[in-house]
């Protein structure tokens, strides 16, 4: 158990250091230069590696351009990232091109243009509806059918489930998912369509099992669109449940035109030059998991920032219209700014306030050096707009037959964040929070912890000068499950949660599962 913790920790450290979007466009990008040393010395046949890097440079500069001028004309600052993995994600969807003609090449521009017009014009509330790569490559097979010509182009996946390549998909999936959280949402993604599928070919087609479990793995991207297009954070619900209910539901619509007639249902239907493809499944996942949890985009006011410890601070925001959000979840807020570095202009942060109070706050850890994001947001003067993609997490309070069970809150540092929310919205529940900090002298939000009337353990090396009636102190440098045994006796009784960063959430984890009745975690990866 101790070892498995040890090999998460360094998996979780060396994925934290980049964000989301920066981590998918390497793997990505990794996958392209894989594809071209296997083109260029035949591992992968017949395929010119020459004319498709050329048609990934049109794409990727078609992309970032139109992304450039659809966000002037929109009045918004464009995610030049986004635009570069819209532009990796189409390359994958359309090579290898019958050959890079002109006319090829200009279709393969106009679907990266299409691609991030549906991120701008395919909105609500300043949230794209569509995956913009998967809505382009519909978009552009129903443009040239517009117009009347014959299709050079038509997204054809071949290489994203080709044999050679799909071990390196899989590993660059696996490290998306594991990064974002979804490995669950795409475990059963590549479940139920592979399981569908596989069914459908022995079934429908009397495909001997070995033949099948093999054309399943290398015709179809299932794993391709669980790692990088299921996953993309925009259009999915917000909530656990809601997003393993649309992975189901992809897979059944991306396996329905093998396995649907061979289990006598209706021919997927053909309509104009729409056919059930993969691009079509995912567009038409996507629109169900619109209607089935609404997502909005958040414009905040800045309120201004208070420090709330030596390198903690609490930044507050007033919002333009009533976010809607349960105690304990996250919102991902979008900064673009000038001198920007690797980490990106998007993060995540839990929500301290309480639903329904005027301003919105979020904490924030700003050691010395810091990133350009913390120094932007920290600067960021009172009436600027700074606007949220929106709210997701399930790191909520447990409810139904588990709403009275008493619980056990463990945080380290910053990782109070979400306990703050959920302690200020007034539950009434029997809580213990075992909080451990580097200086006892040193506790954010302690008035806040004060005024919630909650018992609080604090834990670290050396004891504060002063403690607040009905709190205790532990000494220790961590939270360990000897001090939470020690200093709640009744721990496994409770429903621990444990939040914070990995390192401490993975050790936390490991120690107190066998000493309380039920375990949920939250880590602050890539904080």
């Amino acid at each position: 158990m101790r070892s498995h913790g040890t090999h998460r920790i360094s998996i979780d450290g060396l994925l934290g250091r980049v964000t989301m979007y920066r981590l998918v466009t390497i793997v990505l990008a990794a996958l392209v230069v894989v594809y071209a040393l296997f083109t260029a010395t035949g591992v992968i046949e017949g395929l010119s590696t020459g004319d498709n890097l050329l048609a990934l440079l049109v794409v990727l500069v078609a992309s970032v351009v139109s992304n450039r001028l659809l966000g002037l004309a929109w009045r918004v600052t464009p995610h030049d990232e986004s635009a570069v993995i819209t532009a990796l994600l189409l390359f994958f969807l359309f090579v290898p091109l019958p050959d890079a003609s002109v006319a090829n090449l200009a279709w393969f521009a106009v679907a990266a243009v299409l691609a991030n017009a549906s991120k701008y014009v395919l909105a609500w509330r300043g949230r794209h509806v569509l995956n913009p790569a998967a809505a382009g490559a519909v978009l552009v097979v129903v443009a040239q059918w517009a117009v009347g010509r014959d299709l050079p182009i038509n997204a054809l996946w071949q290489t994203a489930a080709t044999q050679a390549l799909l071990p390196f998909v899989a590993v660059g999936a696996v490290l998306v998912l594991w990064r974002t959280r979804r490995l669950d949402v795409g475990l059963v993604l590549v479940v139920v369509a592979g399981a569908l599928v596989l069914s459908g070919l022995v079934i429908g087609f009397d495909t001997a099992v070995g033949d099948a479990l093999r054309t399943t793995l290398y015709s179809y991207p299932i794993v391709f669109l669980a790692g990088f297009m299921l996953s993309e954070p925009l259009t999915l619900p917000p909530r656990r449940w809601q997003q393993l209910g649309v992975a189901a539901l992809l897979g059944v619509l991306l396996a329905y035109p093998t396995a649907g007639p061979a289990f006598g249902l209706p021919e997927a239907p053909t309509v104009g030059p729409l056919s059930a493809t993969p691009e079509v499944a995912l567009v038409l996942g996507n629109l169900l998991a619109f209607a089935f949890a609404r997502r909005t985009g958040v414009a905040l006011e800045s309120v201004g920032a208070r420090r709330l410890g030596a390198d903690t601070w609490e930044v507050a925001f007033r919002p333009r219209r009533p976010v809607r959000f349960a105690p304990g979840q996250y919102l991902e807020l979008h900064l673009p700014h000038a001198g920007s570095d690797s980490r990106g202009v998007r993060r995540v942060f839990s929500i301290s306030s309480p639903p329904g109070a005027d301003v919105l706050t979020v904490a924030v850890r700003v050691p010395e050096p810091s990133s350009s994001f913390k120094r932007a947001l920290l600067d960021v003067g009172e009436g600027a707009t700074v606007r949220a993609t929106g709210v997701h997490g399930d790191f909520v309070w447990p409810g139904g037959r588990h709403g009275d069970r008493p619980l056990l809150l463990v945080a380290g540092g910053i990782g109070v964040t979400p306990f703050l929310s959920q302690l200020r919205s007034g539950e009434p529940r029997d809580v213990v929070l075992v909080y451990g900090v580097g200086d006892g002298d040193d506790v954010p939000y302690r008035d806040e912890l004060v005024a919630s009337g909650v018992r609080v353990v604090l834990v670290s090396s050396a004891p504060p000068s002063s403690l607040p009636d009905g709190w205790t102190h532990a000494t220790s440098p961590v939270v360990t499950a000897d001090v939470v045994t020690s200093t709640v006796p009744d721990a496994a009784d409770r429903l621990a949660m444990v939040s914070g960063p990995p390192v401490m959430v993975s050790a936390a984890r490991s120690s107190l599962r066998p000493h309380v009745a039920a375990l949920r975690t939250d880590y602050f990866s890539g904080y």
